[in-house]
């Protein structure tokens, strides 16, 4: 079980380091990356997702999302004993990468005006704040995550070549320029809530609230989202 923490642990931190770091690359001020737009930070969360995958998988699986694991269980397919302990491991590498990143443009904050530049680096937001609404394109895009994520898993020809871990990413790119426009697609409790605490916790220079209001929305519609998509999963392909 140790390895299995550490590799899920590892695993959700990369992907921050990746997908915390473009955005920070795009979003803050005096940057390279400034203004690099939309694109660019969804291929960055995509490589992030591709390279934790290939990094982690052969240890735990590489889980990686609280959605996926409670998925999972949901459908009998991993042991509900084992979900407390996948779940805390997310949670804190998310919260370790959002550290690392903050460190890593640690000149950047101060050079930053804008208080929700700075959040939108941590965790998502809605362009127009309407909770039921925003829950559910977070529970639309989760659903495809794990429905079509599980039908990767189980293609004989992706698991031969070693492909899954690139359609993953290639998944959390399209899903990331499909339905990022509303909020941002957390898709993800643990890559929104653990930076969210990041950014709360953290000493950044210039920085406003957190957003707690908001805060449930990307941690309920992607388990709902994740539930959803591993019954329909099992539906179609189990029976």
């Amino acid at each position: 079980m140790t390895a299995k923490f550490l590799a899920e642990m590892i695993g959700t931190m990369i992907i921050l380091l990746f997908g915390s770091g473009v955005v920070a690359n795009v979003l803050l001020s005096k940057t390279k990356g400034n203004n690099g737009g939309t694109f660019m930070i969804t291929l960055g969360w995509a490589v992030g997702v591709l390279l934790a995958i290939y990094a982690t998988g052969p240890i735990s699986g590489a889980h990686l999302n609280p959605a996926v694991t409670i998925g999972l269980a949901s459908i009998g397919q991993f042991p509900w004993a084992e979900v407390p302990f996948y779940i805390v491991a997310q949670f804190l590498g998310a919260f370790i990468g959002a550290v690392l990143v903050y460190l890593a443009y640690l000149p950047h904050w101060e050079a930053t005006e804008d208080k929700g530049l700075k959040l939108a680096v941590f965790s998502t937001g809605p362009a127009i704040r309407n909770y039921p609404l925003n829950m559910l394109t977070e529970v639309i895009g989760t659903f495809i995550l794990v429905f079509v994520g599980l039908a990767i898993g189980i293609s004989k020809g992706a698991v031969t070549s070693g492909l899954n871990p690139l359609l993953w990413g290639f998944l959390v790119w399209g899903l990331g320029v499909s339905f990022g426009g509303p909020t941002g697609y957390a898709i993800n409790p643990a890559r929104d809530l653990g930076p969210r605490i990041a950014h709360f916790l953290l000493p950044i220079n210039g920085k406003g609230p957190s957003d707690w209001a908001y805060s449930w929305v990307p941690v309920v519609g992607p388990i709902i989202g994740g539930v959803l998509g591993a019954i329909m999963y099992k539906m179609v392909y189990v029976g």
